[in-house]
């Protein structure tokens, strides 16, 4: 296929661009910045994916060169918008409008030149924190303002895609983790355990959808070949699930896996948890079965362990 991706120096866009091409597919990424532009560890998997292809900078989302591009290049099978908003998307104040502005910019114009070339699929990715995402508690209300941004998102490319009668395919992403990801938990335990620190684990109630990120970018290459087949007009959406367990639990299958490969203790403090502002219990509802893919799980554990014993040991 012939893809034309946005999103690509996110932590889980790069590895999904990586799958894809692997796969066989002929995939065009696109930045909205200048490679100067790009710092740290988003520079880093922007020079992951120069090594295998030939990406387009200075594009944003809905700008004139975006739809340059998709005029010069044309014949596109699917389109996979996997950017968004996301600065600051931690915090309380993130304004969910503004994203969707920028999340959906020229969204209308968009569509109908990408129809005009040829091309009759978007692939859009969602998050399990979205409003009516995944299965837990509190009425599967949006998690946060950045989950509802995605929410706010979905809904408007399900309304113009249906105008339009194109296809639309929702790919809804739990928590990944893996090399190249930016500093999160797991990250955060890795760190600690090489600086022979004991981290602490400040919501070890809250049950989450950890999945590692090979098996999920496997899972999106699946999902992509799958959905870029239908003709049907209905939205086509796949929920994928790996370790469902609550944060307690993650964090000894997690120790267990690095002790061995960082050949020392690595221990954690369970603290009573008193923060619930999110929901107890946020999961993704399709299990994967990691064999269907080949996928090797110690394998991952090894490349894992060496990438943090490189950046923090």
């Amino acid at each position: 296929m012939k893809i034309l991706f946005t999103g690509a120096s996110s932590f889980s866009g790069m590895w999904f661009i990586k799958a894809l091409i692997m796969a066989g597919h002929e995939v065009t990424p696109i930045y909205s910045s200048t490679y100067k532009a790009y710092e740290g560890i988003r520079k880093q998997r922007v020079d992951q994916i120069l090594k295998i292809c030939q990406p387009i900078f200075e594009a944003p989302f809905g700008h004139k060169t975006f739809l340059g591009v998709i005029t010069s290049f044309s014949n596109w099978d699917i389109f996979c918008h996997h950017a968004a908003e996301v600065a600051n998307y931690k915090n309380s104040d993130f304004n969910p409008i503004a994203a969707l502005a920028k999340n959906t910019y020229n969204l209308q114009e968009v569509l109908q030149v990408l129809k005009a070339s040829g091309c009759h699929h978007v692939a859009l990715t969602g998050s399990v924190f979205e409003q009516n995402e995944g299965a837990g508690s509190e009425n599967l209300k949006a998690v946060s303002p950045y989950g509802l941004s995605k929410s706010l998102t979905s809904d408007t490319f399900a309304f113009y895609t249906s105008t339009l009668q194109m296809n639309l395919g929702k790919f809804i992403i739990p928590n990944p983790f893996g090399s190249f990801e930016e500093a999160r938990f797991t990250s955060y335990l890795a760190k600690n355990w090489l600086s022979h620190q004991i981290p602490s684990i400040n919501t070890p109630q809250y049950v989450r959808d950890n999945i590692p990120i090979s098996l999920l970018a496997a899972t999106y290459v699946k999902f992509v070949t799958h959905f870029s087949r239908l003709k049907a007009l209905e939205l086509i959406k796949y929920n994928p699930s790996f370790f469902a367990e609550s944060q307690a639990e993650f964090t000894q299958r997690f120790s267990q896996a690095m002790q061995t490969r960082f050949a020392i203790q690595c221990p954690y403090e369970l603290k009573l948890q008193t923060d619930f502002n999110e929901p107890l219990v946020r999961i993704n509802t399709d299990r994967i079965d990691a064999n269907e893919f080949l996928w090797n799980e110690t394998q991952f554990w090894d490349e894992l362990a060496d990438y943090y014993i490189k950046i923090f040991g």
